[in-house]
């Protein structure tokens, strides 16, 4: 299977701070190698991103690129395809075993926007794609698209050197922290929920 490279358009610093952390680390969990934004420079997000992801594990990429439209045109030019989740798009169930087949032979990137996207995208874009036809969250169109594409094996994926691992529970928390590589018996962790 390809890469697999989140596009995130527009990010405003004062408004979409928040979202787009979500947008990041939705595309992170649920399997996407980068997330590529476009937009207000916003060094201090990268930053903290960063450091989540030197904690919790994984070799996943983050950077910025003022010039959307160029970064487009050089992904395509190195073969790449481009998915722009819309809600003007084909609906995915009509279409995602096509995109399985993309995927299979080629890296993608997800665009996904925050303020209205420009008509060129639309334009530029091989695929335009609706999680349902109706407005919603962009973060919930990229986590429905990265779940169907990979047929829920994202879901299990194991993140390369954590710091912190959760161990799933039933009832309360459990985090084991991982001092180093080295280390035969992690020290354990466990936070319990106070009301239970």
């Amino acid at each position: 299977m390809g890469k697999i490279i989140v596009l995130r358009l527009g990010h405003r610093i004062v408004r979409d701070k928040r979202v787009t952390t979500h947008v990041i680390l939705t595309a992170r969990a649920l399997g996407a190698n980068e997330t590529i934004i476009s937009g207000e420079r916003d060094d201090n997000l990268i930053m903290k991103l960063e450091k989540f992801i030197e904690k919790w594990g994984g070799e996943f990429k983050i950077s910025f690129k003022e010039d959307w439209k160029k970064t487009i045109e050089e992904w395509r030019s190195k073969g790449g395809k481009i998915i722009h989740l819309t809600m003007y798009g084909i609906n995915l169930p009509e279409i995602i075993d096509e995109l399985r087949r993309v995927w299979s032979q080629n890296d993608i990137m997800v665009i996904v926007g925050s303020q209205k996207v420009p008509r060129e995208v639309y334009e530029l874009a091989d695929y335009n794609i609706a999680i349902t036809n109706q407005p919603h969250s962009e973060v919930a169109a990229l986590a429905i698209f990265l779940d169907w594409l990979q047929q829920g094996r994202e879901l299990t994926r194991e993140f390369h050197k954590p710091r912190l691992k959760i161990i799933p529970q039933k009832h309360g928390k459990k985090v084991i922290k991982i001092e180093s590589e080295i280390d035969i018996n992690p020290r354990e962790t466990e936070k319990q929920d106070r009301g239970r």
